[in-house]
């Protein structure tokens, strides 16, 4: 295992989910059924299938699409949606 793109992956990862509507999802749906180990399991299922489905699409995108391309679209993609969001159209 590489070690160093483990601690990118997780530490990329868990600043973005911080405070992530998700995350706010998670408290409100904890706070509403006194469920914590319930919502806990079904949140982490959940994710890993996403993420679990995400690694899969990139290791097939990635074997057609160079890399600079994907970095760009990327770009693109989360420029897009900041600005949407900034509009209040997202």
């Amino acid at each position: 295992m590489d070690w160093r793109i483990f601690f990118t992956a997780f530490g990329t990862i868990f600043l973005a989910e911080l405070a992530d509507k998700t995350e706010i999802a998670v408290l409100s749906l904890t706070a509403k059924t006194k469920s914590p180990w319930s919502i806990f399991l079904g949140a982490m299922l959940a994710f890993g299938i996403a993420t679990l489905l995400a690694v899969l699409l990139g290791n097939v995108v990635a074997k057609f699409v160079p890399e600079n391309v994907l970095r760009m679209v990327s770009a693109g993609i989360f420029i897009l949606i900041g600005l949407l969001t900034l509009w209040g159209k997202f």
